[in-house]
């Protein structure tokens, strides 16, 4: 028998005594097959309960037989061998009681599951009790008077018993009280309860109001790119798509967006609603919405919308990166060399400023631009862009061709490039008392390589080989060549490599390029 089902069994037993459910205890008791010396005390204590002494006696016998020093289980069956009248059996076991005492005034049984102290003076007053019923009152009292000098909570209860045997009355023998029995252990009980490790889910967030659905959606077989479900032409599919958006008017049904794909649970009913699950949620919709869901109508996007969701990795291997002519970096400066080596600050050399940088004033800000290393200038809010390219060259030592200098717009971290007639509009959306921050960025030429249109990163990409285009989220890229229906040829940043398609969007259908322009 499982240990387990054990302790299940003895727990129900116990709680149908404490509700004086003798039978019902009964019961579970008897479904032990593997009893132990508690659960039989158990047994023997309902026996007693119900008046049936035998099968109380019988219960004892195998109590003692599985654990021979419990005193409390001699002194149980010698009470119950008394209100059986087996006077001798009664005194054996008081005296085999009183031996497994230890000499101790007390046993408390409370760390074994029995709620109860046996103090030696009730083993001495149950001997009492069985010699005057046997007829020895001498005796009794004798034994009686010594009960009296043992420690422990007796009362009076020894006193009006002396008082009994002088007047030769026969005195009851103590029980352990009713419904007094051994338990099992408290946390024993509470791991055999079964537990709910995972919880149950919740709705963190979700794009429909009120939305407190915990349960999983239909399976939709997946396909590469961007997740979608796989629907054939047709009724057969059972997945419908909704003509119009539908705000819920009544109690069970659901707020969809126009063009969405919903699974079909039920036919129409009797209002013209039809079931059908949306989102992981289950509700009601008019029927007029539905329509099935063709390759057409399957295909159809919103033109200029930015896709959401987690693309999955292109299912074609990388092509090699197309061969174009590689232009060496130029050189740094003799000034930035001069910059880096540990030599005194008064040999650096200083560009001189020109009387534009020199203006100072309310018209003007500091533009900080960030390189391989920061420099600092002063420009006039109407300097147009092309002029502030030039001056930024000239601070770097860097050709006006091979830089691009971009912003970032307040609250967000996505570097744009600063591009515009003039740059007075793009500097007072970064600047902050007086003062604007710029990056720039090397841009290798590209040798008169066309570019078909541009395209916004809109997750990083790391390169996974030396042909590919590393960027980051936000990221403008040039588009030079379309490799296959899953990779695109990009420049970004100065780099010319490949990169997956589904890991950038095209910004408007305007991008692109009726008339090819280059870099």
């Amino acid at each position: 028998m499982l240990y387990t089902e054990l302790i299940r069994l003895w727990d129900e037993a116990v709680r149908a005594v404490d509700n004086r459910d003798w039978q019902g205890a009964l019961a579970k008791l008897n479904q032990i097959s593997e009893p132990t010396s508690r659960t039989l005390f158990v047994t023997s204590s309902v026996y007693i309960a119900l008046g049936q002494l035998n099968p109380a006696i019988k219960s004892l016998d195998q109590v003692i037989a599985k654990d021979e020093r419990l005193a409390v289980g001699f002194f149980q069956r010698a009470a119950v061998h008394m209100m059986a009248d087996r006077l001798n059996e009664a005194l054996g076991d008081c005296i085999w009681a009183q031996k497994h005492m230890r000499e101790n005034a007390v046993i408390d049984y409370k760390q074994i599951g029995l709620r109860y102290k046996l103090y030696s003076w009730q083993v001495l007053y149950n001997t009492a009790a069985v010699q005057c019923r046997m007829g020895q009152w001498e005796k009794a009292g004798e034994i009686l008077l010594a009960a009296s000098q043992e420690r422990g909570g007796r009362g009076a209860q020894v006193d009006l018993a002396m008082d009994s045997i002088a007047r030769k009355e026969v005195i009851d023998p103590l029980f352990v009280p009713e419904g007094t029995v051994f338990r099992p252990r408290k946390q024993e009980v509470e791991e055999i309860q079964p537990r709910d490790f995972l919880g149950k889910s919740e709705v963190i967030i979700s794009e429909i109001p009120h939305d407190d659905f915990g349960g999983f959606e239909p399976l939709r077989p997946q396909k590469p790119g961007y997740y979608e479900p796989k629907v054939e032409e047709g009724q057969d599919s059972r997945y419908m798509c909704v003509k119009s958006a539908y705000m819920a008017r009544g109690p069970g049904e659901l707020t969809v967006p126009a063009r969405a794909h919903v699974f079909v649970f039920s036919e129409e009913d009797r209002d013209g609603l039809t079931t059908v699950i949306c989102n992981g949620q289950r509700g009601l919709l008019p029927s007029f919405l539905l329509e099935p869901v063709t390759k057409q109508t399957k295909g159809k996007k919103k033109k200029g919308s930015v896709p959401s969701g987690i693309p999955l990795p292109p299912s074609l291997r990388p092509p090699t990166r197309p061969q174009a002519a590689f232009t060496p970096p130029p050189e740094l400066p003799p000034s930035y060399n001069s910059v880096t080596q540990s030599s005194p600050p008064t040999q650096h050399p200083i560009t001189p400023q020109s009387p534009a940088e020199q203006t100072d004033g309310a018209d003007s800000v500091i533009v900080k631009v960030h390189y391989t290393y920061t420099v600092a200038l002063r420009v006039p809010l109407d300097t147009p862009s092309w002029e502030l390219q030039k001056r930024v060259s000239q601070k770097l030592g860097q050709p006006a061709a091979h830089i691009r200098l971009r912003h970032k717009q307040r609250d967000s971290s996505v570097l744009k490039p600063l591009e515009g007639e003039g740059c007075l509009r793009y500097l007072s959306e970064v600047a902050e008392s007086g003062r604007a921050t710029l990056w720039c960025q090397a841009e290798d030429p590209l040798a008169n390589r066309t570019i078909l249109y541009q395209m916004v990163a809109l997750y990083d990409y790391t390169a996974q080989g030396p042909e590919d285009l590393e960027f980051g989220e936000g990221d403008t890229i040039d588009i030079l060549s379309e490799v296959n229906e899953e990779w695109l040829e990009g420049h970004t940043a100065g780099n010319i490599g490949i990169f997956p398609r589904c890991f950038a969007y095209r910004d408007s259908e305007k991008d692109k390029v009726g008339e090819a322009t280059s870099l």
